[in-house]
């Protein structure tokens, strides 16, 4: 078998998806992009192409290391997301031609179902009770939101207490019959999140997600050890070379690499097992779309450490599209009590609706971050 062609397509609301053909007749689907930056990433798909075509699908491996090593210059969101898709797509490739579905090429089920956990609120949350109730009734018990809006390296009590507060309200009106994740986004300074942590200890979140940036990623340790909430990050790290250095410095009790932007399944089951040999939970970074779901759930399928996995359906990104809209399949993807279960199609188990996503890719926004400024004028963090 031979790769023939990779071909990309940019559809709403900030995802790509890539087909990757072979000379059998079997494709495989990856979604390779960074959000914000899909023109990026779609470049560094195609500048890989030529390492592809022409190749085996099956050497995965050997094609992996191609991609890394091929290029002088390596590593970060761009050319690691570009090799994440194309990863999963061999993967995928490679189910489709055994006949088996990924996981059972990885080893096999270490776990019969998979915690998922839903988003409620937005980039500025403000009422989420409403939102959790709602979700609640549907069978969720697990949540995730983000913990606050913009905030200075130095700022007032009157953001903290507003902070503090709206969770409080989540404990007072839930108990603990939810549970939840505040997401800090890498918007508060290492100052500002002892504080944050501080204050959050009465009510108990689940995790708290990059409580600073994961370029100050040496503030985790010291944070650690000022608070009992577990910390998470690894969405904005790309390889298990920098995961090693968190790792060894310790601090984190969940890491979260996101298989469309740390190098795919091969590099994410790596990273997993890192973890696990550090007593570290998994928990996937997934706000997009169907293919990069079903690669978190098939490395969640054999990974012992996997506690966690998010999954955009009814996220706050998604602006009139949603990730099953793009699937032929949706039954494969239904949320039963909180819990997922294991793919049985071969490969990664997603049937794409191919003409939907051509269609679709026509008219694809060109979406953007959104800046965010102090009230000084500078610019603050997303």
């Amino acid at each position: 078998m031979k790769i023939t062609k990779l071909s990309t397509f940019r559809v709403a609301p900030r995802w790509m998806f890539l087909k990757v053909e072979t000379d059998e007749g079997i494709a495989g689907w990856g979604e390779p992009v960074v959000e914000g930056k899909s023109l990026s990433t779609e470049a560094a798909v195609h500048e890989f192409a030529p390492y592809l075509v022409g190749q085996d699908p099956m050497r995965i491996n050997d094609l992996w290391q191609v991609m890394y090593r091929g290029g002088f210059y390596r590593g970060g969101p761009t050319l690691m997301s570009a090799i994440a898709g194309i990863d999963q797509a061999l993967w995928d490739i490679k189910g489709k031609a055994l006949g088996v579905p990924v996981y059972q090429l990885l080893g096999g089920l270490v776990r019969d179902k998979m915690k998922v956990y839903s988003w409620v609120g937005g980039d500025r949350p403000s009422d989420v009770i409403r939102d959790i109730k709602r979700l609640h009734e549907r069978g969720f018990d697990t949540f995730k939101m983000n913990g606050s809006v913009e905030m200075g390296l130095l700022d007032n009590s009157a953001k903290v207490d507003a902070a503090i507060a709206r969770i409080a309200e989540i404990r007072e009106a839930f108990g603990n019959t939810i549970e939840f994740g505040i997401d800090f986004h890498g918007r508060i300074g290492s100052a500002m999140a002892k504080t944050m942590l501080r204050e959050l200890e009465p009510h108990r979140p689940l995790f708290v997600e990059e409580p600073v940036l994961a370029e100050q990623d040496e503030q985790y340790a010291r944070l650690a050890q000022h608070t009992s909430i577990p910390l998470a990050a690894g969405e904005r790290m790309y390889s298990r070379f920098e995961f090693k250095r968190v790792f060894e410095a310790g601090g984190l009790a969940i890491v979260q690499p996101d298989p469309s932007h740390a190098g795919g399944i091969s590099e994410c089951l790596k990273i997993a097992s890192m973890a696990e040999a550090y007593d570290v939970a998994l928990a996937p970074h997934c706000p997009l779309g169907p293919v990069a779901l079903a690669a978190c759930l098939h490395l969640d399928f054999v990974s012992h450490n996997a506690v966690l996995q998010e999954q955009s359906i009814g996220i706050h990104y998604n602006q009139g599209v949603e990730p099953l809209d793009y699937v032929l399949n949706p039954e494969d993807f239904v949320i039963q009590d909180g819990y997922m279960l294991p793919f049985t199609k071969p490969g990664l188990g997603v049937v794409m609706n191919e003409d939907h996503i051509r269609e679709a890719a026509k008219h694809a926004p060109d979406w953007r971050n959104p800046l965010w400024r102090h009230e000084d004028g500078s610019v603050a963090e997303w």
